[in-house]
């Protein structure tokens, strides 16, 4: 299955990559499994999901947690969380 992966603010800086499209493995079912999946992609890739308990996901534009199943998502974007003010 080929997904677009989204990659924003440091989380693209430390991979290099804006945006790719991928064939997620078979075995990977949740956003966390995809990024442990990713970061088998390359030190750039583990340097980036190092903590990635602090990077929010969302699957076709919809914030999710890390248990939620990817399914046959279209497009998952990875991003630090936000702050405001």
């Amino acid at each position: 299955m080929s997904t677009r992966l989204l990659y924003f603010a440091w989380v693209k800086e430390k991979t290099g990559v804006a945006a790719e499209e991928v064939d997620v493995p078979a075995h990977v079912t949740t956003v966390a499994e995809l990024m442990t999946w990713l970061k088998t992609r390359g030190p750039e890739f583990d340097h980036a999901f190092a903590r990635s308990e602090v990077i929010r996901a969302a699957i076709d534009q919809a914030h999710v947690r890390h248990d939620a199943a990817i399914g046959a998502a279209r497009e998952i974007a990875f991003f630090p969380p936000v702050t405001g003010g």
